[in-house]
């Protein structure tokens, strides 16, 4: 299902703009809100809902992950490194919290300058891997990033 808007809560900064890759979120020019203006063609990659400073942007989630009738919300908490999603079912007495540690970058921050990269060699070409995976998404020192490694404890009752 597509992402709406609540036009209470946004402000109109435009950072669902700027991040969604299909170029469907917009600001009316009128209320200074931002809407989706062909949900039909929402990818449902999320990137608005994590990217909105205010909340303002809810999108009902699949049932592989939340039953029919259910609420999502999304924190994204910058300081601690992570992204929580509370999914609040339709009889209203079970809550499930999924956390996953952000793993982007500031926007227009760490990009590579490929144009200045060595060329890869013989070995690095017949490899599976892209040209320097490991390096551009952190598996260079010591593989992928986990809640532990980014310094967050498992609680109980959170799902990961």
């Amino acid at each position: 299902m597509p992402t709406f808007v609540y036009m209470t809560r946004c402000d109109g900064c435009g950072q669902c703009v700027d991040i969604c890759p299909s170029d469907i979120m917009h600001i009316d020019k009128t209320l200074r809100r931002a809407y989706n203006i062909e949900p039909n063609m929402c990818w449902e990659c999320y990137s608005c809902v994590k990217a909105c400073p205010h909340n303002a942007i809810d999108v009902r989630g699949y049932a592989d992950f939340a039953p029919l009738g259910h609420s999502v919300r999304v924190q994204r908490d910058e300081e601690k490194g992570t992204i929580a999603w509370r999914i609040k079912f339709r009889n209203g007495k079970k809550d499930m919290d999924l956390l996953a540690p952000i793993t982007t970058v500031p926007w227009g921050t760490g990009y590579p300058n490929l144009a200045a990269e060595s060329a890869p060699s013989k070995e690095v070409i017949d490899s599976e891997l892209l040209f320097n995976e490991p390096k551009y998404v952190r598996m260079d020192d010591g593989g992928l990033h986990t809640l532990e490694s980014n310094g967050l404890e498992i609680k109980e009752g959170v799902q990961y």
